[in-house]
This record gives C-alpha cells, sequence and structure tokens, in this order.
C-alpha cells in the first residue's frame, strides 16, 4: 500500500517488557531508524515504519485493555531509508542470536513472543525445527502468500538456522488445501544441501496451527500440559517468521511492515495487503477500496481466536495476520440457551478439557476446581463454543478463568 499519513507504533507488540520510546516530538526517522529500545531480555526493539516527523507519544489503548506509549508519526511519503542499515555479520550462534534480538522480529503468526528468546537455547535440545505453515483459521491467508512469494528469504533464514544454530532438520507442517504453496516450499525444500527439509502435509483440520498439534501431528511427540515445545526437542516458528529472519539477514532491514489479510463482508475488495506497522485498520480498508457498510464488528486476527478492536484507529501490529470488518449478519451472536450437557465441547477440544465443567467452577469461583480441570493448557481456540448447541460463551470463559487463577497465584504469593 502506499505510505499513510501518520503511523502510530505501539512500544508493546510483543510478549514481555514494551520497548522504551527512545525518540522525541520533533525529530525526523526514516524507514528503519529505531525508535524503541528493547528493555532487557524478554522484549523487543521497536522501528519506524515510515520517514517523517515524530508528532506525539501518547499512551495508547491496546486491544488487551492495557495501554503502552506510541510513538505517532507524520510520514512525508518518501519512505527514505535509513542510511545505516546493513546486513548484520553473522559467523556463530552468538552473532545469529544478536542479529535477530536487534531485528525487532518477534512471532508473525499471532504470539508474538520474541523470536531471539525462543532461539536461545541449546542447541542439542533442537532435534527439529517446525515452521508453523498451517494457517488453520477461515479467511486468514497472508502466511500462503508469504510461502509463494517469500520462499527465497525463507531458504536464506534456514540456511542460517543450519550453520549457525547446528539444526539438521527441518519440518515445514502445512495443510493440504494450499496447493500452490506445497508447491513453493517442496521446491524450496529441494534447493537447501545444509540440512534436511521435509514438507509435511497434514490434513486441513483446525486447530492444525496450534503449536501443541502441530508438533504432535509432525513429530508424533506430545506436549504435556506446563510443557514447551522445547522441552521435546522441538523449536516452532511461523513461517512468515522465518521470511521476516532471512530478508533481515540479506538486506538489515528490520521488521517494519507486515502482510495484513484484509477481509469481512464489509470490505469492498478483500485481498492481502502489505502495510507499514502502525497503520490504521481505516487506511488498510481505504486500500482495500474502502467499506460496503458500516462493519458491526472489527478483529485482529480470524474469527476463532481473533481479538475485537474497539475502533478502526486501531494500528497494524507485528504480529496482525488479519483485519476483519464484519458485517453485521456476520457478526450477529446467537441466543444463548441453558447447557444440556451433551458433552460436544468435551469432544471436540484438543486437548480433552471440559468446557462447561470449568464455566460451571468458574462460576463458583471454585480455584482448586479450575486447576484440577486444567484450565491453564486451553490454548483458546474457540472450538467448543463453535460446536456448543446452546451458543454458550465456552471459550470466553476459559479466558476469564485463566486470568482469575493469574490472579489467584499472585494473591498467593504476596501472602507468603
Amino acid at each position: 500500500m502506499e505510505p499513510p499519513q501518520t503511523v502510530t507504533i505501539p512500544m508493546a507488540m510483543h510478549i514481555g517488557k514494551p520497548a522504551k520510546p527512545i525518540v522525541k516530538v520533533g525529530d525526523l526517522v526514516k524507514v528503519g531508524t529505531k525508535i524503541g529500545e528493547a528493555d532487557g531480555h524478554v522484549s523487543a526493539n521497536v522501528y519506524s515504519s515510515v520517514s517523517g516527523k515524530v508528532i506525539k507519544l501518547a499512551e495508547h489503548l491496546l486491544h488487551n485493555d492495557t495501554t503502552t506509549t506510541a510513538v505517532v508519526i507524520e510520514s512525508d511519503g518518501a519512505m527514505d531509508v535509513a542510511e545505516h542499515l546493513a546486513p548484520p555479520v553473522v559467523n556463530n550462534r552468538q552473532d545469529f542470536i544478536a542479529a535477530i534480538k536487534e531485528s525487532g522480529i518477534v512471532g508473525l503468526g499471532g504470539a508474538g513472543f520474541p523470536t531471539h528468546v525462543k532461539l536461545d537455547v541449546d542447541p542439542e535440545r533442537i532435534d527439529y525445527l517446525i515452521i508453523n505453515s498451517a494457517e488453520c483459521e477461515p479467511y486468514i491467508t497472508s502466511d500462503t502468500v508469504t510461502m509463494m512469494t517469500r520462499s527465497a528469504d525463507m531458504a536464506y533464514a534456514l540456511q542460517t538456522f543450519a550453520r549457525c544454530l547446528g539444526v539438521d532438520k527441518v519440518i515445514i507442517g502445512i495443510e493440504n488445501n494450499k496447493k500452490e504453496a506445497i508447491a513453493a516450499m517442496k521446491t524450496m525444500a529441494a534447493s537447501i544441501a545444509e540440512c534436511s527439509v521435509e514438507v509435511k502435509v497434514l490434513p486441513s483440520i483446525y486447530p492444525q496451527g496450534g503449536e501443541k498439534v502441530l508438533v504432535y501431528h509432525t513429530t508424533g511427540r506430545k506436549i504435556e500440559a506446563n510443557q514447551l515445545p522445547i522441552h521435546v526437542g522441538c523449536v516452532v516458528i511461523n513461517c512468515t517468521t522465518v521470511a521476516a529472519i532471512g530478508a533481515y539477514l540479506k538486506t538489515g532491514m528490520p521488521l517494519v511492515e507486515k502482510c495484513v489479510t484484509v477481509d469481512g463482508g464489509a470490505v469492498k475488495h478483500p485481498q492481502n495487503v502489505i502495510a507499514p506497522i502502525g497503520t490504521s485498520l481505516d487506511a488498510l480498508f481505504a486500500c482495500c477500496g474502502g467499506l460496503v457498510e458500516q462493519p458491526a464488528k472489527l478483529i485482529y486476527g480470524g474469527p476463532m481466536m481473533g481479538v475485537t478492536v474497539p475502533n478502526a484507529d486501531a494500528p497494524v501490529i507485528k504480529n496482525t495476520n488479519a483485519a476483519l470488518a464484519l458485517t453485521s449478519k456476520e457478526a450477529k451472536l446467537p441466543k444463548m440457551t441453558a447447557c444440556i450437557r451433551c458433552g460436544a465441547c468435551t469432544n471436540t477440544c484438543p486437548f480433552g478439557l471440559a468446557p462447561a465443567a470449568i464455566a460451571g467452577a468458574y462460576d463458583k469461583k471454585a480455584t482448586e476446581m479450575l486447576r484440577s480441570l486444567s484450565v491453564e493448557t486451553c490454548m483458546e481456540c474457540g472450538c467448543c463454543s463453535f460446536v456448543c448447541p446452546a451458543n454458550r460463551p465456552l471459550v470466553q470463559t476459559n479466558k476469564l478463568a485463566k486470568q482469575f487463577l493469574k490472579e489467584e497465584k499472585k494473591k498467593e504469593e504476596s501472602d507468603t
């Protein structure tokens, strides 16, 4: 898309501590100028996505109802690139981790976990590097487009993974409904001599892209509750994240733009758009021909795991893979009725949880019961709510229950 008039770039676009702003009002910036410094190890640098002038540093309300500082930049339309940018020198593991930290790259599939932290593990523990190319949620196709158009960037990243991290087994997990992307990945895999790259075609079943689900279906290894993929010898990275790493290693351009699926019944011309980070949803929709009607709901992400945003001023952030503008018909909530104890929610849950029982325990604020029901294992995929014949808000209740347990744990820790 053409550069927007302004961008609003939050300092918290990742899991961990927000970055610290290092610019002030009146500063001139270019594409790739660092405007936020990572605050500690679990944090991420933030860069300007346009050239222009900093016009405001303001408190910004995020979609998760927390606030952070945001840098507002008025674009000059030139998109001039910062002169100092150059490919990083990467000769070993330490160089590689440092380069990824400098790039500001985080998980681009949705979670937003700083990538340098995920990769900063003993290479001896890594049996498989799994590239998450499942993209299983309805509407979203930004990862698919990335695989079809940026396989060279992905290949360069995988070659560096092999050279610097000693990765020798890579599995690309991709659903069988992505024919062109599968072909592109197989061609890329055949071109890489530094490590073994297997393209594993999986059934198109939601939620195939869930980390624990993907690890099981690609390796047969089961990740237990409170475990991470590395506990079973796996590191999982989204395919768009891999492409971003490759591009940074080749050019030195940090993470400043994002491919976003713009869709929903209210969008005139749904399409994938490469947008500067900080672009408002308003500008994103305008790039797609505007809206054919006033949307009833705006969503970051897909209809299953996405989150509602309050208005179209909300910016594209690092892990925005889709922006949906749903019509009143698409967004209409069905009438909720009493639970009929059918068990469909448990039968559908990828982890065999009992959402109906969790809802009952949450209503009673029964802390120990919630823990025994392993609600913290919930990946919030939304399958339970989708299949519930009584239209109960089960996944929403699971989220509330998880937050309740976090607060209870803090109280317990403060009491001791």
